[in-house]
């Protein structure tokens, strides 16, 4: 095997993917765009999600009020009606996200749902406690860069059981204590759940700059904004930290 190709593999494994060599995740070509970005809203993306933000939070409610789940689930699916959806088509072929989000692996933080946008409109990175890790940076790093996106919100939500993990002093296991490490060096005294989950997630939001030249250069040029977010599971809503 050439230098240049086991060079490619051993890319494509730190990333934790085959985007690179299955072109899953290829930026779009000139054609593609528009169609690509059929869904995608004039202005402020960060304006975008929180407008969409709010009609999920007053569906959330409205469906808490049902005793059904099957009514449930139609309150929801009405509010996501209400947006359009790009052809598959164009998205077997490529992808035009318009804004990013580092977030939890939590099962309960749908984002297209929370959001009310459809598939290839967000790039989500996951993991618990919405880390700043290195294969989820090097992800964000490819966003920007390849696909042009011009915002990543790094989202903390209510109850999160990786922050709630680094808290305690219960027992981890070793990957589960390199998981949490990072939570813990941004901990203070004092700290409850909800104002350690929010710390949390700022200092993943300073840590994307601090750790990538790429993202701290986008940055500072004013082609990439970075915010801040925690979302409360009870009500819904995505508030800006």
């Amino acid at each position: 095997m050439g230098s240049s190709r086991r060079d490619l593999l051993q890319w494509a494994s730190w990333l934790g993917s085959s985007w690179l060599l299955q072109g899953l995740i290829a930026p779009p070509a000139g054609a593609l765009v528009p169609p690509l970005d059929a869904c995608r809203p004039v202005g402020d993306p960060l304006a975008a999600l929180q407008q969409g933000n709010a009609r999920f939070a007053a569906a959330w409610r409205e469906a808490s009020a049902q005793s059904d789940p099957a009514q449930r689930m139609a309150v929801l699916q009405q509010v996501l009606g209400e947006h359009c959806q790009v052809d598959p088509a164009a998205l077997a072929e490529a992808q035009h996200p318009w804004a990013a989000v580092l977030t939890c692996a939590d099962s309960r933080i749908p984002l297209e749902w929370i959001f009310c946008v459809g598939a290839g409109e967000l790039f989500a990175v996951r993991s618990a406690g919405n880390t700043a890790f290195d294969a989820g940076i090097a992800s964000l790093e490819y966003a920007v860069e390849q696909l042009g996106v011009p915002m990543i919100l790094v989202m903390g939500h209510s109850g999160c059981g990786a922050v709630r993990a680094a808290m305690s002093d219960q027992p981890l296991t070793p990957l589960q204590q390199q998981l949490v490490e990072p939570i813990r060096a941004c901990l203070q005294s004092g700290d409850d759940l909800s104002r350690a989950v929010r710390r949390n997630a700022c200092q993943s939001a300073q840590q994307l700059t601090d750790r990538s030249d790429l993202l701290h250069e986008a940055q500072a040029s004013g082609r990439l904004r970075i915010v801040s977010g925690c979302f409360d599971i009870a009500t819904g809503c995505m508030e800006l930290i």
